[in-house]
């Protein structure tokens, strides 16, 4: 029998969630509704991608990478947060609370950095045409690619390494999930060092990444300002989708990194929830649906593969 001294050392209690009655099967459905759409879209993007030869340039390939960022991503909430959902506790495992923060921090870093990635992409391509293909070929986008999912993966290992070492003095995590800074709160010990941490991690993902695509899309606008309308128009076309999805990602990671830093006791519940989720649950929703209806592209390979796959069964 363990006693309640080795449960608060080994388990985490995520506070956040309420006994929802019957209600828990409604929110268990949306929920589940919720995570079959984010899977079905972003799989419509990679097939899509992947099976149409034309797609295979740098700049298709870096939204595929996009789509299996997301995947990764919603796939360290939703299981989860499904059970959790139908459970009457809501205990994790110490292990498990931080290879849950892993996967999704590794997540927003992987996606803010491959997010710049892309915006390199856009500024070679619009500003640097004659260039392009020399600049960027399949192996430089790759090498992009492992560039930015080997440094994400060494700086968050590092950042949660920290915490993992911590002593601490209670197991109450007021999250629907596990993150680094409410597990740190529970040190018995001095934190400066985490706190540091922290601070370079959102500083060299979240800030620098910020305003290196901001650079270069002032570059983009300088360029297209001095060009032909036809040029302006072709080049909104292909930027559009990917600045929806840099400014719907900058908004939701900002909020994640702002509730660290609010007391939440002075907010209702569900907001906190809210806050907390966005970040993993609308840009993976979001980004499939800006790619696969603003990019014709892709839009067309989508439908065409459809129409084809109608035609099948009646033969």
């Amino acid at each position: 029998m363990k006693t309640n001294s080795s449960l608060n050392s080994y388990y985490f209690q995520l506070t956040l969630f309420t006994d929802f009655g019957n209600l828990r099967y409604l929110f268990f459905s949306l929920c589940l509704l919720l995570y079959v759409t984010i899977i079905c879209a972003n799989v419509v993007i990679i097939l899509a991608v992947w099976l149409e030869k034309s797609l295979h340039e740098p700049m298709y390939f870096f939204i595929c990478c996009l789509s299996f960022n997301s995947l990764y991503g919603s796939a360290g909430l939703f299981p989860r947060l499904l059970t959790d959902i139908l459970s009457d506790t809501h205990f994790i495992s110490r292990p498990s609370c931080f290879i849950q923060a892993f996967v999704i921090y590794t997540y927003a870093s992987c996606e803010m950095t491959l997010l710049c990635v892309m915006a390199y992409d856009r500024f070679v391509a619009i500003c640097q045409p004659l260039h392009y293909c020399s600049k960027m070929t399949f192996k430089m986008a790759l090498c992009l690619v492992i560039s930015a999912e080997l440094y994400s993966v060494s700086i968050i290992s590092l950042c949660l390494y920290l915490s993992v070492i911590l002593p601490l003095c209670g197991n109450k995590v007021h999250r629907p999930f596990c993150t680094n800074w409410p597990v740190v709160q529970l040190s018995c010990v001095d934190t400066t060092v985490n706190d540091i941490a922290g601070r370079v991690v959102a500083a060299t993902t979240i800030f620098i990444p910020l305003l290196f695509v901001l650079y270069t899309y002032l570059r983009i606008l300088l360029v297209c300002r001095r060009s032909s309308t036809e040029f302006r128009g072709k080049a909104l076309r292909t930027c559009l989708p990917h600045i929806v999805t840099f400014l719907n990602f900058s908004l939701s990671v900002f909020c994640e990194v702002s509730l660290n830093r609010l007391n939440i006791n002075e907010f209702n519940t569900s907001f906190i929830v809210f806050l907390s989720v966005e970040f993993l649950v609308i840009p993976p929703v979001i980004n499939p649906f800006v790619y696969g209806l603003k990019l014709p592209q892709i839009k067309t390979v989508i439908f065409r593969r459809l129409r084809i796959s109608k035609r099948f069964p009646r033969k």
